[in-house]
């Protein structure tokens, strides 16, 4: 179901252009767009409306990295095993819940251990069966054995499922047959883990998982269904090698130097740094009960992952806003912003790289933005200016496609 109303806003985001625009009139109908022009008395004053004139609104926000089925519980993999496909939907459904209800229309999300949960919760949230941000989804990974997007905290003597191990490949013929296996299944991204990963026991953040050959087998094999790839990177020269075959996104990148830096800027590549999460790490280590091998990689590339952010934001490469979430609480996904803007970014720049540059990512017009038919995605926040983005974790309006959700 979709909505029409109007809102009389003290000042609307223009993330276009970056201007602020005060005192217009937002007229939307059948859940999009129709017009935003200057609030006038005559035209809009007899119509009844939501008066938001103490409040920035702005576009719905974008998460490019979620993984909203399943709990990640204690800082590690292995029990998301101890429950049924049915519980992971149904916890999915809950963080979808809370994370529509924090100011994301849409999401990105990327991969679940037990393959294409992801895609029926993007299904049951399309069909109006629970409420939710629009998902894109990964479905499954594609990864190495005993890689960065393999469970390996058990036992060697005990055999994961077929559907815990959809995408594991070994070779470039091998990524090829597995990324037709998941498109077939009705994906709309491909995530390929290029390097090893934090979470993931054994497995070393810096350390390459695939090579240049292999990865650009799973870019061409994406674009025959069009489908983009997502590459988990976190070092030089597993991104190096994801950049130049040609992914769309390098997500997390936090051992990233010059070289990758560059080749982003000179590919085109959109970069989705997820610093926030490994600051949530390192404050809830102790609490939360993370195995000693969690904390210290998150320790030792946390300054360093800073480090990349701020650099990729002095060179100009396009950064679009991924979080993470399900390392933290889901809910919590706005408090990157001000991560950003201590990195460097402008206010205005940290709300673009969540709405229209995430946008852009996914190569969609209608969302991320406040315009004539697009989505009426809108989100409102206390004040008339965006000087502190530690307001975005107070949202008082959530509408997606012009129906409030809060």
């Amino acid at each position: 179901m979709t909505g029409s109303g109007l809102i009389r806003a003290g000042a609307v985001a223009d993330v276009r252009t970056g201007e602020l625009l005060t005192h217009h009139a937002i007229d939307y109908a059948d859940g999009r767009i129709h017009s935003i022009e200057p609030w006038s008395a005559s035209k809009h004053g007899g119509r009844e409306h939501l008066d938001l004139r103490d409040h920035v609104v702005t576009p719905g926000l974008i998460d490019l990295h979620t993984h909203l089925p399943g709990n990640l519980e204690r800082g590690n993999y292995s029990p998301f095993l101890s429950g049924s496909a049915a519980r992971d939907a149904l916890v999915g459904a809950h963080h979808a819940w809370q994370t529509l209800r924090a100011g994301f229309t849409t999401v990105r999300d990327v991969g679940s251990f037990r393959a294409f949960v992801d895609c029926d919760l993007r299904d049951a949230i399309e069909a109006g069966w629970v409420e939710g941000p629009r998902m894109v989804c990964a479905g499954a990974y594609v990864t190495s054995s005993s890689g960065g997007g393999e469970i390996t905290d058990l036992a060697d003597d005990i055999e994961l499922p077929r559907s815990y191990r959809f995408g594991v490949a070994d070779s470039a013929d091998e990524v090829r047959s597995a990324v037709r296996r998941i498109a077939h299944r009705g994906v709309d991204v491909i995530k390929i883990i290029a390097t090893g990963a934090v979470y993931a026991t054994g497995t070393v953040p810096g350390a390459p998982e695939f090579s240049e050959a292999e990865i650009r087998a799973g870019v061409e094999e994406a674009a025959l269904y069009g489908l983009f790839v997502a590459a988990h990177a976190h070092g030089e020269e597993g991104a190096l090698r994801a950049i130049r075959a040609g992914v769309r996104t390098i997500e997390h990148g936090t051992l990233l130097g010059n070289a990758a830096i560059a080749a982003m800027r000179e590919h085109g590549t959109y970069y989705v740094p997820t610093t926030y999460a490994l600051t949530w790490i390192l404050e809830h280590a102790e609490t939360e009960g993370f195995p000693p091998g969690v904390t210290e990689k998150s320790r030792s590339i946390a300054d360093r992952a800073r480090q990349a952010l701020r650099d990729a934001i002095d060179a100009g490469v396009q950064i679009a806003y991924g979080t993470d979430a399900i390392v933290f609480p889901h809910g919590m996904n706005a408090r990157q912003l001000t991560e950003f803007v201590e990195a460097g970014m402008t206010p205005t720049q940290a709300l673009q790289s969540a709405t229209i540059v995430a946008a852009q990512c996914l190569d969609r017009s209608d969302i991320g933005v406040l315009t004539p038919g697009a989505f009426a995605d809108i989100i409102a926040v206390p004040g008339r200016n965006l000087h502190d983005m530690h307001a975005f974790g107070d949202i008082r309006v959530v509408l997606k496609a012009g129906r409030r959700i809060l």
